[in-house]
Parts: C-alpha cells; structure tokens; sequence
C-alpha cells in the first residue's frame, strides 16, 4: 500500500485524507468579510489597471480570494489594495512567479516529508526498540500550522489570487484543451482551497497515527491456533498479521492438497471473531495462550481460562477517524463531507459515480461464469473465503515453502533486497544506466506491519520500499508485497524527478500508482526466474485480475456504505457501528457476491484493515484493478520500460485525461468484463 504523506494532503485535500481522534468540540467556522460589491470593485479597479489580462481568470482569482478572507486578515478596503498590490497580469512574471511558488513549496514539503519520515522510524521499523513515547512523537504533525502560517503572511492569497481552482467538471471539461502550463497552473490553485485551523489537522494526525499502532500491532499467533480435538494447523511460531497475512496464508493454501482447506477454514473462523469483536483480547499479539476459534475458548496450560472479548475497539478506530473529519466539514462548502472530499476531491472520481462504476462490474454475468470456473477448478462448492481464490497464478500450483527457501536465500535481510533492485530492473527490461538511477533513489526498510511505500517529496529525497523481514530472512509472501510496493517507489521515482515540473508530480490518485505496483507484482515469478508459458497464461492472468477486480470492488461498496451510514446515524457508538457494519457487510454480500457463492449473510468484506487506519482508500485498489488492465493491454508488444517511464512522466493529470493520453481511452471496467467472457471461452475451447 502507498502511505500517504501527511504535508501533501495538507497541500492538497488534507482533511479528506486525515483522520482525527474522537471529539466532539466544535470550532466555530468564521466567515468571510468581503461583500458581492467588494468583489465587484476589486474587479473593476483590476480590469482597469490591467485591460489585457484575461477578465475570466482574474474575477476567478479575486473571488477565490474573497471566499478565502476573513476579519483577522483586514478589512474591505484592505482586501481590495492587496488584490491590486499582488496581482500578476504579465505573462512573463506569471512564469517567474510559478517556478519560484513551486520551488519552495518543493523545499518545504520536501524537508516536511523528511522530518515526519524520521519520526516515524521508531513505529514503522522493527529495528527500533519499541516505546510509547515514540508514538508521541510519531503522532506529532510537522506541517500542520503551514496553511494557517501561509494564510497569516498572505503567501496563501497571493497563490490564491493569480492561481486560483478549478472544479472537477472545469478540469474534466478543459482537460484537453490545457497545455502542460495551464495544467501546472491549475494544479497549484489545488493547494489553498480552504482554510482549515491547524489544531484540527493535528487532532487528525493524532487518530491517524493511533489507527497505524493499532493495526500494526494486530498479529495472530496462528501456530497456538487449535480444534476441539486439539489439532494444531500451524507451526508454532508462525505469526500472521491482520488483515494482511491471514488473507495471504489463504490465498497460501490453494496449493495445499493435504489439509489446506482445514487451514482456510480455520483463519476464516479467526476473521469471522475478528469482524464480532468476539476474539478474545487475550490472544491479541500474543503467544502465551492456546485459542479454539470455532468454539472460542482460550487455555493456558492444558486448562480452560476465563478470556473477554475485544471491546469493540476496531470500530472505535473507525469513529475516531469520522469525528475527526465530521469536524472538518464546515471548512469545504462545496465538499462537506469526508466522502465528498476523498472522492471528487483526492480521487477526482464522484462517489456516486464509483458505486456506480463498481456495482455494474459486480452484477455483470461474468462473476457468475468466473465463479462457475473455479467451483470447478477446485472440486468443491465455493467457500466465503474464496474471494481470495489465487489459483489463476502461475505460482498457484508451486510448493510454497519452496519459495519460501528461495527468497529467504537471495534476501536474509533488508540490505540484500536494496542490493538487487537495480538487477531486477534489468530483468524488467530496463537498460543498466536507468536501472541503476531508478534503484539508487529507493531505500528499503524492515517493517514492522505489513510494509508500505513512502515517496520522496523533494528531488534527492528516495523513495522507502518498507516491507517485513523475518529472522530467517524474506519468506514469500513478504516477497511478494515487496514487489508489489516496489512497483509504487517506481512510479513515486519517476513521477516525482521526471515530470517536468514540481507541481506536477505525482499521479491522478492513489489507484494509478497502485495500478504500477499490481503489474510489478503480477511479475514476481519473472523475477526469481521461474516462468510461464503454458497456452493458457494469458487467458488466466485476465481471469485473476477480474476476480481481484470482484473481491475488492464490493469492500469498496462497503466501505462508502458505512460512511454513509456514519453521517446518517452521527451520534453512534462503538457496539452500534459493529451491527451496523456487519449488516451492511451482509446485504453488501447477499446483492453481489450470494448469486455466485449460493450463501447468504457472511460478514467477511468487513475484515479489512484498510477500512480502520486508511478510511475510503479501497477505492484505489478497485480502480488500480481497472487501470491495470487497461495498462497492461498498452504494454502488450512494447517496451516495457519505455511505456512506464512515458506513461508516468504525465504527472497529475485528471483520472480520464491520464488514461487517454497514457491508453487511448478513457478509465472503464468494459475491457475487463470483456476480455474475462473472452478468457472463459478461450478455456473452454
């Protein structure tokens, strides 16, 4: 998964990307002071002192600026003299002022990025001695007063003013009609579209950090799992992290003809307490106890002991975060809520439109067909769990344990994966010089959860590749996460020292960068030099695709749901929210997922972790399924690395416009639902 840096989504749609510790103090949102006739005067007095400047631009700017303004800033008259003081008409300055605006907003979050990255070592890396007093200061936002600071000495007007926002439709309706300038330009008005008080952008990074410790801590000592007859599953200290790796230990088991469906059934079962918050707390991150599942009993000792369950804290998490940005709201007149704000906001994709998008996908035929084939692959009616189906890879069929040997073998530790990125570069494609560029600005990090991808955010800054290493070295799942996180330090490379200026780096949304890191991942196998050719690899890997595509689509429904439900019901607590989301969870199942399983009810889209500690993220990963595909249909016959660095030096582009220009076609899940009936018939002939 990216991590998200908190300075950017200060910079850019900060409260929808932060949540906020559980409160119910409200900040009086103060008004603005500048009047219609004001407004109106000012653009007089400009239009007069620059009659050749563009009349639709500056009344934007003045606007924007106006709707920005309150007491404390000055009066009337005070607005209008700095307007006619500060505005840019010259073509020429316009530039000049650009590119310095630009190269210090890179300096300071840049240095931002550095200093949270820091603080943040002792929490993320397993290297460290753990303590609680770095979760205080790895909750501690750096660059939360930078937008009052730059609203205070009025850097933030003069932005405002010369280069004020756009809508989502303006961009949508313009995208192709603005060269890279406009672009840039437009990009930086995202900067300063409203005026947060900083105290709410660090109560945020207080809950924000407080969801990270809680689920980087959330390990099941799987080997201390057992049955009624006492059967153990699992060696004993084999520890899985939730959600992450008790999904990946399922995936595991499809290669596992002796007693793997036993041990899908039984992480299953621990998922199923997870979601009640019926686990006992006991067995939380520890290996002291021995724990029934089906039966929920705990022993110590051969004995049976008294374990409470959970209070109910995974949802309290879910709470923290809506309080939070429930608090925020006021501040976004336009997108007043935190679903608006990370929809049309961040993603520049409307909610309405993605559950839209997403249900089509869900209800089409082929989930049916798709899920008929693997009812069929595996010999037996489908499992609740088998949203996780894996055995459409080329490694589906391998001895994991063997892959396990092989990756502990070529990365004991963090040092060796860095020593060889720029070798598995080469096997990608890419020439030696690039190879050796892209690898030198990425460092990689043991992890303590499950791993993530940290971006640069000032040119000489790398890229962190963090993902877990064991004491016997790399196994094969961390292996695999590696790669996948591997594919976003690529795309935050490129996109951050290639596009051609700051303002622009980066990508639409979080899905294209997750697009990146599935087609890296899909390449594992090529990477340790373990291929496929079979007749049928092509047909299959579209097959897989499609049904990750189906799995994660519907946890997405599911998490817009609940924060739908959230702003309906706003005074819930902790026990209501769980009801709620495991009935939503259910009906979500029943609408999608019933028609293809034959069962009613199941809970299991509601085990994710994302859904605590990254709230509406799984959009980007349904999306990056989608642009997946239609990347990878663009890199069929090409050069591989040619297609990606030219693809991603586009920069932030608007969702559509990034995929007409990197595909020839709009973002639309068509092509996928498509190729799997194409797929399908392939393999039946």
């Amino acid at each position: 998964m990216k991590k998200l840096l908190l300075f950017v989504c200060t910079a850019l749609f900060f409260a929808a990307c932060q949540p906020n510790e559980t409160t119910t103090q409200t900040t009086s949102v103060e008004k603005s002071n500048i009047d219609k006739s004001t407004v109106d005067a000012t653009v007089c007095a400009l239009k007069a002192k620059f009659p050749n400047a563009d009349e639709s631009l500056l009344s934007r700017g003045v606007k924007h600026v106006a709707n920005l303004w309150i007491a404390s800033d000055g009066s009337a008259e005070v607005f209008k003299t700095f307007c006619e003081a500060n505005y840019v008409a010259d073509k020429n300055e316009r530039v000049l002022v650009f590119n310095k605006i630009s190269r210090n907003i890179e300096i300071i979050t840049g240095y931002f990025n550095k200093i949270t990255l820091d603080l943040l070592e002792p929490v993320h890396l397993n290297t460290f001695e753990k303590h609680a007093i770095d979760n205080e200061f790895g909750a501690y936002s750096v660059d939360a007063h930078w937008q009052d600071d730059f609203y205070k000495n009025k850097i933030a007007f003069i932005i405002a003013l010369n280069f004020p926002p756009f809508s989502l439709e303006e961009k949508e309706a313009l995208a192709g009609k603005w060269n890279r300038q406009q672009w840039a330009y437009a990009r930086l008005g995202d900067y300063f579209t409203a005026r947060v008080p900083a105290e709410l952008l660090q109560n945020a990074n207080n809950a924000a950090a407080g969801a990270d410790l809680y689920i980087a801590d959330y390990n099941i000592f799987v080997g201390h799992l057992t049955d009624a007859n006492d059967k153990r599953f699992f060696p004993e200290d084999k520890v899985l992290l939730s959600h992450w790796n008790l999904r990946d230990e399922i995936k595991a088991n499809y290669a596992n003809s002796v007693d793997g469906l036993e041990k899908q059934k039984i992480i299953y079962q621990v998922m199923q307490r997870i979601i009640s918050q019926e686990i006992p707390e006991k067995v939380i991150n520890s290996g002291d106890f021995e724990w029934d599942p089906y039966t929920n009993v705990v022993y110590q000792n051969c004995k049976t002991i008294e374990a409470t369950p959970e209070p109910n804290e995974r949802y309290q998490q879910i709470l923290n975060n809506f309080h939070a940005n429930k608090e925020i709201d006021p501040y976004y007149p336009d997108q007043n809520t935190f679903i608006k704000r990370q929809y049309a906001g961040a993603k520049e994709i409307s909610h309405e439109n993605t559950e839209k998008i997403f249900t089509d996908f869900l209800k089409s035929e082929e989930t049916k067909k798709v899920g008929e084939l693997i009812k069929n692959r595996l010999g037996r009616d489908l499992q609740p769990f088998d949203i996780w189906y894996d055995g459409f890879k080329a490694r589906s069929g391998m001895d994991e344990s063997k892959l396990d040997a092989q990756t502990r073998k070529l990365y004991p530790n963090a040092p060796a994966l860095e020593a060889d990125l720029s070798n598995l570069l080469e096997k990608l494609g890419y020439g030696k010089d690039r190879a050796k560029f892209l690898a030198d600005h990425i460092a990689v990090d043991p992890a303590r959860g499950s791993g993530h991808a940290w971006g640069g955010a000032k040119k000489g800054q790398k890229a962190h590749l963090r993902t877990r290493i064991g004491a016997k070295g790399m196994d094969y799942k961390g292996y695999n996460i590696a790669i996948h996180e591997f594919g976003h330090n690529v795309e935050q490379t490129i996109s951050l020292y290639d596009v051609d200026n700051f303002i622009m780096n980066g990508v639409p949304n979080t899905a294209f960068t997750e697009a990146l890191a599935f087609i890296f991942q899909k390449r594992d196998m090529l990477l340790l030099d373990r291929n496929d050719e079979s007749d049928q690899k092509d047909a299959l890997k579209k097959l897989d695709l499609f049904w990750s595509a189906y799995e994660i689509m519907g946890v997405s429904v599911l998490d817009i749901r609940v924060w739908k439900w959230l702003y309906e019901n706003p005074e819930a607590n902790a026990a209501q929210l769980r009801d709620a989301t495991m009935q939503i969870a259910k009906e979500v199942w029943n609408e999608f997922y019933a028609p293809v399983y034959g069962i009613k009810d199941q809970t299991i889209l509601a085990v994710y972790s994302h859904m605590l500690n990254s709230p509406l993220y799984l959009s980007n990963y349904a999306f990056g399924n989608v642009i997946e595909f239609q990347l990878e249909e663009q890199l069929k016959g090409r050069s591989f690395p040619n297609e990606v660095d030219r693809i991603f030096k586009q920069g932030k582009l608007t969702p559509n416009q990034w995929m007409i220009e990197a595909t020839g076609s709009k973002l639309s899940t068509q092509p996928l639902i498509q190729a799997a009936s194409e797929s399908l018939k392939k393999l039946e002939n």
